[in-house]
């Protein structure tokens, strides 16, 4: 696989589906180049570099090496959800992880962008699904296979790349208190997964509309620095 200047081939596909094809185009045509709007970053160019495997499945598969051993140092192995490109450790009571039968490793920020990759990676066995324990008490959310817990959806939790929360809890006991005080629905992970993939498209154009915008308030930005500079030259302070 080639290596990105400045963002990798699968950022720029993530980031076309979620700020949306005519946003994104639109915004590209008023830049020097082609790019996309990282989440805590900002704008960043693409090399425009093509890729071995563009154009088939190979383009989407996780680029880190095989990881046996997925959960030790995970959020500093896997920082940064490769979907969305948020941070897993300021979302760390959302995130998930899947270990695939070939050792490879996906870490997303939520069930919304696991089911991503689940979709991408239809080849790929999951050998286990993790996702974190929001009733836990720790400030990092521990990890806990997905078969045993608890999912809450549709609560007034604050969901992550949702409008309809679904987080996972290790104790069915703490996720029945937490239903009490937030409402909602109890459920496996299967329907937690079924309802992510029937928000999916909701989800998207919430998603898509919101970077949008912060598009929008960084070119204005971008803009109001350019006339500022401009006025400072013709006072002779540049």
């Amino acid at each position: 696989m080639c290596k990105e200047k400045k963002i990798d081939r699968r950022t720029m596909m993530k980031m076309v589906g979620a700020v949306g094809v005519g946003s994104f185009a639109g915004v590209a045509s008023a830049a020097t180049s082609i790019g996309a709007m990282i989440p805590g970053t900002g704008w960043v160019k693409s090399s425009g570099e093509a890729c071995q495997g563009d154009g088939t499945p190979l383009q989407f598969i996780p680029k880190k090496a095989p990881d046996e051993d997925p959960l030790k140092d995970e959020l500093v192995k896997y920082p940064k959800c490769p979907y969305c490109g948020m941070d897993r450790t300021q979302w760390n009571h959302s995130r998930h992880l899947v270990h695939y039968d070939d050792g490879l490793v996906d870490g997303t920020c939520s069930i919304h962008c696991l089911a991503i990759s689940l979709s991408l990676n239809l080849d790929r066995g999951p050998k286990v699904i993790y996702g974190a324990d929001f009733g836990a008490t720790a400030k990092i959310k521990p990890l806990v296979p997905v078969d045993g817990a608890t999912y809450l959806i549709g609560s007034s939790l604050k969901g992550t790349m949702t409008k309809t929360s679904k987080m996972a809890f290790a104790s069915a006991d703490t996720a029945r208190a937490t239903q009490t005080k937030n409402g909602g629905e109890l459920v496996g992970f299967d329907d937690a997964l079924k309802t992510a993939y029937l928000s999916m498209a909701n989800d998207t154009m919430m998603i898509r509309k919101r970077r949008a915008e912060r598009v929008r308030r960084m070119k204005e930005k971008m803009k109001g620095k350019g006339m500022h500079h401009g006025k400072e030259m013709m006072h002779g302070k540049g």
